[in-house]
């Protein structure tokens, strides 16, 4: 229901990408994923559509390999959440265990049942950006474009160093919200920097 609902993303994308480059599909769509709705809408009428790579940017944290990630299709297991059979962050008994991300709209253990299908048939390239990589981007476009992402979505502008694109690809990312929510966070993070 709610991939179904957040689809105005993907048509409105549609649109946009008819008037402005003539063609509906792009050759990237790139995305945050957490829960997964904005991913969903961003996707939702190009799942089919094998012209178009999707990307996916989760929740890397202090790094996959450190127990503070919310990276959940890199490091999910099958379980139960929420009703759902999806990839689940969990002990090895089946516990859920506690994710982390230095964006809590991204800190969560389990993953959309959409997304873990995805990745699972290799339809969607899934990248764990970490919390510097986020923050590094997040503030690279408010430099360049003064634009102050929400910290989920810089997590899919993280993604952007780790693609390899030719001058010609067109690619859509989609920044799902306002950072003023996290500023608090972007001041203490750009002291450290």
């Amino acid at each position: 229901m709610v991939a179904r609902l957040q689809s105005v993303i993907s048509e409105e994308i549609k649109r946009q990408l008819k008037e402005q480059e003539g063609r509906e599909y792009p050759d990237y769509l790139m995305a945050c994923v957490g829960g997964g709705s904005n991913a969903a809408g961003t996707i939702y009428h190009y799942i089919d559509d094998e012209r178009v790579q999707i990307v996916l940017a989760e929740a890397g944290g202090k790094g996959i390999d450190t127990g503070m990630s919310a990276a959940t299709i890199q490091l999910g297991k099958m379980g139960i959440i929420h009703g759902a059979k999806t990839l689940v962050i969990q002990s090895e008994d089946g516990q859920i265990e506690e994710p982390y991300s230095i964006s809590a709209g991204l800190d969560y253990p389990g993953i959309g049942p959409m997304h873990a299908n995805l990745a699972r048939q290799k339809r969607a390239l899934v990248l764990a950006i970490d919390d510097d990589e986020a923050i590094r981007a997040a503030f690279e476009l408010t430099r360049l474009e003064g634009i102050i992402p929400a910290l989920e979505s810089a997590h899919a502008l993280g993604a952007l160093e780790k693609m390899k694109f030719k001058a010609d690809d067109v690619v859509v990312l989609t920044v799902s919200g306002r950072g003023d929510k996290d500023i608090e966070t972007y001041l203490k993070e750009y002291n450290t920097l």
